[in-house]
């Protein structure tokens, strides 16, 4: 069995390999001078169980593992399994306007052409599971991230909104505190409008988890709230941190007291390692 490291995931491929001791496979990975991809399997995968670690952010991490998967099934191996701890298009679930693609539909069926399994972390939708044709699973992030929050005294876990708030009742639950959402709503892309509510929340420490965080403009506008509300500390959560454009000024303009992410997407602010929820599936 290898496990074989796309270069979005490496740090996880490596910790993995560490806490699972399956080798990690040498592969040739550069670029040719127009930008072109090249990758080579170095290792003799025939008949191997493979173990490929990618996330699919940006563009060109997608690439990146379909020529992974087209060398792995070249190289005759017995088995593929994709671990994609951050899933990239999968907020285009379906279609909002005529004429557009469904993003992740599209992604998941290039993907079950080659992979014979599929784990994912935090997807932002269950049902797009259901777009791939192969056996595919996703993991929560969220009790490892609970974990980590345990040191911070938290009194109350919020979530964004109420889409989210499963997600939150799970942490609150580790955490044994209170637990509640924030009324949004979404204007546009880049705009998010927060109903106030009276959350009792002067003096307390509040934590905010979410799947996602991109351009911040959701934490934003909530720590701000809560800060005028004389919350004691707001700390801001998530399994991916995409800090999309100035996301990070945003939330620490907002007066945030610390800003949390897994290692699904790689940040100076991935606290929380995943590759031990992944090792527990394999």
């Amino acid at each position: 069995m290898f496990l074989i490291s796309g270069s979005a995931s490496e740090s996880i491929a490596h910790e993995l390999s560490t806490i699972t001791d399956i080798k990690l496979a040498n592969i040739d990975n550069y670029r040719f001078p127009d930008s072109e991809l090249y990758v080579r399997m170095k290792e003799s995968v025939e008949n191997e169980e493979v173990i490929i670690i990618q996330t699919t952010y940006p563009d060109e991490k997608i690439i990146e593992l379909f020529l992974l998967l087209d060398a792995c099934k070249r190289s005759k191996a017995k088995k593929i399994t994709v671990v994609i701890p951050y899933f990239g298009y999968a907020r285009q679930d379906k279609q909002f306007k005529p004429g557009e693609p469904v993003s992740a539909a599209l992604l998941a069926s290039f993907i079950s052409i080659y992979a014979n399994e599929v784990i994912t972390i935090d997807i932002h939708k269950q049902h797009i599971l259901d777009f791939f044709s192969i056996p595919a699973k996703n993991l929560s992030a969220v009790p490892i991230i609970a974990e980590y929050l345990k040191s911070k005294n938290i009194d109350l876990v919020l979530a964004p909104d109420k889409g989210a708030f499963e997600n939150a009742k799970k942490a609150a639950s580790i955490l044994q505190c209170e637990v509640d959402y924030l009324q949004k709503t979404r204007i546009d892309g880049s705009t998010i409008k927060i109903t106030p509510k009276n959350l009792a929340v002067k003096g307390k420490c509040v934590a905010i988890v979410d799947d996602i965080i991109s351009t911040g403009g959701t934490m934003a506008t909530a720590i701000k709230e809560l800060k005028k509300q004389e919350a004691s500390k707001v700390y801001v959560a998530c399994t991916h941190g995409l800090f999309a454009g100035n996301a990070v000024s945003k939330l620490k303009q907002a007066k945030c007291d610390e800003i949390i992410a897994t290692d699904t997407i790689h940040s100076e602010f991935s606290s929380v390692k995943i590759a031990s929820i992944i090792s527990n599936s394999l």
